[in-house]
């Protein structure tokens, strides 16, 4: 997780690119709900198809992978190891989770509801992480919960969480 000059840095250098024109968080929270559901879509084609019996819904189900995976190329570089993969699995995990929340919050489990929605998007912010490179998975390595980083020995430093981050940077109504 950075620290506060490289958070600093970050939302300096996402500011000028959005100055620029060659970044705008809004859309990509945008198109990545839309990856979000498509991906559902997916799952949804082939249940139907499994359990109708009926191979065209394998034909919706081709189509709509490959409008995801034209979308999700304007999110994530799929060049890039398997951040490819993991992008879509975030998303789509994020989906399902958001989904649990939803169905316990409309059995009146408020509770229940509120610890989904809050690991939907401690998830959806790791696909965060990775879309704006804060994350570098070789360079991680095991601290102490109460450490800031490796170089934090006292440990009294708050660390700015993946949500932190994303609360900060990504702002769909800011239009």
């Amino acid at each position: 997780m950075p620290n506060e000059e490289q958070f600093q840095k970050l939302v300096q250098k996402i500011e000028e690119l959005k100055k620029g024109g060659k970044i705008d968080l809004s859309m990509e929270e945008d198109l990545s709900i839309a990856v979000m559901n498509l991906v559902s879509l997916e799952e949804h084609f082939f249940f139907t198809a499994e359990k109708t019996g009926k191979e065209d819904y394998f034909d919706f189900l081709k189509e709509v992978r490959e409008l995801r995976k034209e979308l999700l190329g304007r999110l994530i570089d799929r060049h890039e190891g398997e951040t490819w993969c993991i992008s879509k699995h975030l998303l789509a995990a994020s989906m399902r989770i958001l989904e649990v929340g939803t169905k316990l919050l409309g059995e009146g489990k408020r509770d229940e509801a509120k610890q989904m929605f809050a690991r939907a998007y401690q998830t959806y912010s790791l696909f965060w992480a990775i879309r704006l490179k804060l994350l570098k998975l070789p360079e991680v390595k095991k601290i102490r919960d109460d450490q800031l980083n490796v170089h934090d020995t006292d440990g009294t430093k708050e660390p700015w969480t993946f949500e932190d981050i994303v609360n900060k940077l990504v702002d769909c109504c800011d239009e």
